[in-house]
């Protein structure tokens, strides 16, 4: 476990150190994409030993999408990025820079922040990638956050993107009803920055940043891999054969651990805040699995009722689902000024995060 930072437990964290104070950090606009194509139970009962029923009951998931032939992570990046931008009224060359989460990259070589950089024409934006699973995207609205702080950077571009539908092993019905496809987007900025970039007033959707904390356990990386493809193990045709180029997942396991860290983390951001579990408005987890949003929401509590659950048409899309979920929240009418939103994640590496966020008027 990392040990940067001032969390007891490891990790990094951004406070402002009481609900009174600003970390200086807002979002002015956030916005989404999924895929036009659909896969419902009902088409993987079709592929392998499994039923909705079977599906609905422990998952919470009914269908998910999938990106077309002609579409990559890029291609959903950019399309979630021009939506976030045309709500924050921000133009490309407004960009400092391009942070874009995923798993599953359009390939090894180049970063996919490049090719979203590219074809945004954010030719003033440096870009990069984070790599932390189901919790990229927070991993990179910290790095974001941290940029704006520090005054290196203004206006800062963040994604998560993921194509999770190709690295899925339709013949493992226990993995297989989890994953689809998607792209989420913010735009994250000094609060002068966001006030210029929008006329002199918030963006559409104005969100503004409370805390923020990260934590990893290396140790228990193996719980969920692709264990081909990279430099240790690489392609060949003797890793096509034994399906080691798909996504594998210890179930049970990962289930334990995430409800565990996402909830030892939200119970350390409301005593950082001093925040009351009743004070959250809206507890916003990654949308893994209906059952672990829930036992989360009960061990941290704040009433399950006010526990965002989005995956039963989106599926698992890893570090493209809590914008995803948070878009939709927006689009459903469920967000008002003045709101606490308290955002979890949990992922590959292991890793998890947690930031609590305040809906701006």
């Amino acid at each position: 476990m990392t040990n940067a930072g001032t969390s007891s437990r490891g990790g990094a964290r951004l406070e402002s150190g009481g609900t009174g104070l600003v970390l200086g950090v807002h979002v002015t606009g956030y916005g989404y994409y999924l895929p036009k194509q659909v896969i419902t139970n009902a088409d993987l009962a079709a592929m392998v030993d499994t039923s909705d029923e079977w599906i609905l009951e422990r998952t919470g998931i009914r269908s998910r999408h999938r990106a077309g032939s002609h579409e990559a992570t890029s291609d959903l990046a950019i399309a979630a990025a021009t939506d976030a931008m045309n709500r924050a009224g921000v133009a490309p060359g407004d960009l400092d820079m391009v942070v874009v989460a995923t798993a599953t990259p359009d390939s090894p070589v180049p970063a996919v922040s490049c090719l979203v950089q590219a074809g945004l024409g954010a030719s003033n934006a440096a870009a990069m990638d984070v790599g932390a699973g189901c919790s990229g995207f927070l991993f990179a609205m910290h790095t974001a956050a941290c940029f704006v702080r520090a005054g290196a950077a203004r206006r800062v571009l963040v994604v998560g993107a993921e194509t999770l539908t190709r690295v899925t092993d339709y013949a493992d019905r226990r993995s297989c009803i989890l994953f689809g496809d998607g792209a989420g987007a913010a735009v994250v900025t000094a609060p002068e920055a966001g006030a210029e970039s929008a006329g002199g007033a918030p963006g559409r959707d104005g969100l503004e940043l409370l805390y923020s904390s990260l934590g990893t356990d290396g140790e228990m990386s193996k719980l969920i891999e692709i264990p081909a493809g990279g430099s240790r193990n690489p392609a060949s045709e003797a890793t096509v054969q034994r399906r080691e180029h798909y996504l594998r997942l210890d179930g049970q396991a990962v289930f334990r651990q995430a409800v565990r860290r996402m909830a030892e983390a939200a119970k350390e951001a409301l005593e950082a805040t001093g925040l009351a579990p009743d004070g959250i408005d809206w507890l916003l987890p990654h949308q893994a699995n209906a059952r672990i949003v829930t036992a989360v929401a009960e061990q941290t509590g704040i009433a399950p009722a006010r526990a965002m659950l989005d995956m039963a048409e989106t599926g698992n899309t890893s570090a493209a689902s809590i914008p995803i979920t948070l878009g939709r929240a927006r689009d459903s009418g469920q967000l008002a000024p003045g709101q606490t939103i308290l955002m979890l994640a949990f992922g590959a590496g292991l890793t998890w995060a947690c930031q609590v966020w305040r809906v701006r008027g």
